[in-house]
């Protein structure tokens, strides 16, 4: 769990190695307008590789910030269940329960993110943006844009790296383009 309460961690060399391969690949699509990005380092060391190659400037917004996982902070899943093995089962079986010591619920995610969401979309109408952040935040722009349960955040695989895509609409209806792209990774 590298969540928004821990190290804030830089990208790895396969990260830095990642970002470059994405950043490549978005110029060769060309259609980026924006860049906005989560506060967290290793989002800004992504979003300033693509700013770098389109000559944009970055913008962070504070709303796209990974889930705070309270003390499950730099454990792994394996670790988690050991140690907080009834809070864990919780969190998997509501959205409303949060993780273990004031980390965030996945409802509460859920409302910074569709209020972060409808900011961008109202700000930036028309353009496209590239949101770049972390798995929690994708998967619930997802599951928002497909008018999912929240139940449908653990049914979404999302690698590393990878590219996801919504729609938006003026009318205020979306819909998912790609999701987990890994193409330019190979």
């Amino acid at each position: 769990f590298s969540g928004s309460g821990g190290s804030d961690p830089e990208l790895s060399a396969a990260g830095r190695h990642q970002a470059d391969r994405i950043a490549r690949s978005l110029v060769e699509r060309g259609t980026i307008e924006e860049i906005v990005s989560s506060p967290l380092r290793r989002c800004r060391e992504t979003a300033a590789a693509v700013a770098a190659r389109l000559g944009l400037e970055v913008r962070i917004e504070d709303g796209l910030r990974e889930t705070d996982f309270g003390a499950w902070e730099g454990l792994t899943f394996a670790e988690v269940r050991e140690r907080y093995g009834p809070d864990l089962d919780a969190w998997l079986a509501s959205a409303k329960a949060a993780p273990t010591g004031g980390g965030e619920s996945f409802a509460e995610v859920a409302r910074r993110v569709a209020a972060t969401r409808d900011r961008l979309t109202a700000r930036h109408a028309g353009r496209t943006v590239l949101l770049v952040t972390h798995v929690t935040p994708i998967k619930t722009l997802v599951r928002l844009a497909l008018g999912a349960p929240p139940e449908a955040m653990f049914r979404m695989e999302l690698s590393a790296a990878s590219v996801s895509a919504v729609a938006y609409y003026a009318d205020g209806n979306a819909s998912v383009r790609v999701l987990n792209d890994t193409s330019h990774l190979r």
